[in-house]
């Protein structure tokens, strides 16, 4: 089945390059993890091999910090962890050493979220650190642009009251993506501004495109057929816009039938195929893109529907949690080119999935760590550790061997290092 998308010639979408020269220059290493999802924004770390076999009692807890409320899961670059957390009536950007644990500066802001469900009301989206800037967008729509440095103000933006930005049934919870001169947002705003992006050194507005709600899944990037293009899954499907100039490439449709419902999934792009996945009885979903025409290849609710989770992909397979997160999640393998399910761990209950080489790094809401391989002959479970307390929602960041995993009230650093002791 084709549907037309536009009279831009796609090809062809190679696999994602972040670190572009010329487009994105960061002050990150390779083996820092300065974003949502990492440096590639596929949940994917590339640093050294970590420990085979962990000591009875766990891999070593280097340190751990009380920390305020939030699903924002930390970032790391150049030695120093950024948490974005709420104490008390403020939003707090927290900037510490990754080395001991201690507090090198702070920013906060006053805000007022209240979470029309009763869970939590600190911010959602990750930040991201940037040619020595870090952009944070709050629960209430604030964007915030602060020096890596010194955590001073260089600008910021109330999307809120400039955009009209919903607050959806959870808040605001884009991460957002820096890509060449531009932070995109999935901002879901009122006339025109479905999705967006704002100058990386003012925070002037340079488009705005779309009527799309915002979903609660942030934007990746791909280069296809040597352009590089911004994906959005918002409220109402997938888009692909021009990062410089905010041009609709294409649009697929892909959202649940009721009304209570989310996209939250980033979509993870492989070689020149686009795989989507919600909740909700919305299903995953595995495009081609090809010419002006984008192919469905396969589609299903009983395959990896990801309730908030991004999928991980390694040698052709996914490896993701399929199932609503409060029903009871199973983490699954899939066969990327049939959709075909390898095979189905019922027991974990919901979490994160970050592959490490031939490892996925499962962690779960119950604030177990779990290492399994990231192989499809079988589920394999390998180490298993409780690193935090119950309450674990965010994703953690492993940069330099080391997993940086926070809870509802607590920020840890365990050394998952090869050869740790």
């Amino acid at each position: 089945m084709r549907f037309k998308i536009s009279i831009v010639s796609i090809q062809r979408i190679a696999r994602r390059v972040f670190f572009m020269a010329g487009v994105y220059a960061s002050s990150a290493s390779a083996s820092d993890w300065p974003q949502f999802l990492g440096p590639t924004r596929d949940g994917a770390y590339s640093g050294g091999n970590l420990a085979k076999q962990w000591p009875k009692n766990g891999p070593p807890v280097l340190w751990k910090k009380d920390v305020g409320q939030g699903f924002s899961g930390p970032i790391v670059a150049d030695g120093k962890v950024i948490l974005f957390h709420r104490v008390g009536a403020q939003e707090r950007v927290e900037c510490f050493d990754a080395e001991k644990g201690g507090s090198l500066w702070r920013f906060d802001y006053p805000t007022a979220y209240e979470d029309t469900f009763g869970f939590d009301e600190g911010p959602r989206g990750t930040p991201a650190i940037a040619d020595g800037k870090v952009f944070t967008f709050g629960a209430e729509g604030a964007l915030h642009c602060l020096d890596f440095a010194t955590g001073k103000k260089v600008w910021s933006v109330d999307a809120k009251k400039q955009f009209k930005t919903a607050k959806g049934f959870f808040g605001i919870a884009c991460s957002p993506l820096v890509e060449g001169n531009a932070v995109l947002l999935n901002l879901g705003g009122e006339n025109g501004a479905g999705v967006a992006a704002f100058d990386r050194a003012t925070g002037k507005l340079l488009w705005k495109a779309t009527d799309d709600e915002a979903g609660y899944a942030s934007p990746t990037a791909a280069t296809l057929n040597g352009q590089r293009l911004a994906l959005f899954f918002t409220r109402s499907g997938l888009v692909a816009c021009e990062p410089a100039s905010g041009k609709t490439v294409f649009q697929f449709p892909w959202r649940a039938r009721m009304s209570a419902s989310v996209n939250a999934a980033t979509p993870l792009v492989i070689d020149d195929l686009i795989f989507l996945s919600a909740s909700y009885n919305a299903g995953a979903a595995l495009l081609r893109v090809k010419g002006a025409s984008v192919e469905k290849l396969w589609s299903g609710d009983d395959i990896l529907s990801n309730h908030y989770v991004t999928s991980v992909h390694r040698n052709g397979f996914l490896y993701g949690f399929d199932g609503r997160q409060e029903q009871g999640e199973r983490l699954r393998c899939v066969e990327l080119k049939t959709g075909k399910v390898r095979w189905s761990q019922e027991d974990l209950a919901a979490g994160t999935v970050t592959l490490a080489g031939d490892l996925l790094l499962v962690l779960t809401e119950r604030g177990e760590l779990i290492e399994v391989a990231a192989a499809p002959e079988a589920f394999k479970e390998v180490n298993r550790a409780q690193i935090l307390s119950s309450g674990v929602r965010a994703y953690p960041a492993l940069a330099n061997g080391r997993l940086f995993a926070r809870s509802k009230d607590k920020l840890v650093c365990v050394n998952l290092a090869g050869g740790a002791k």
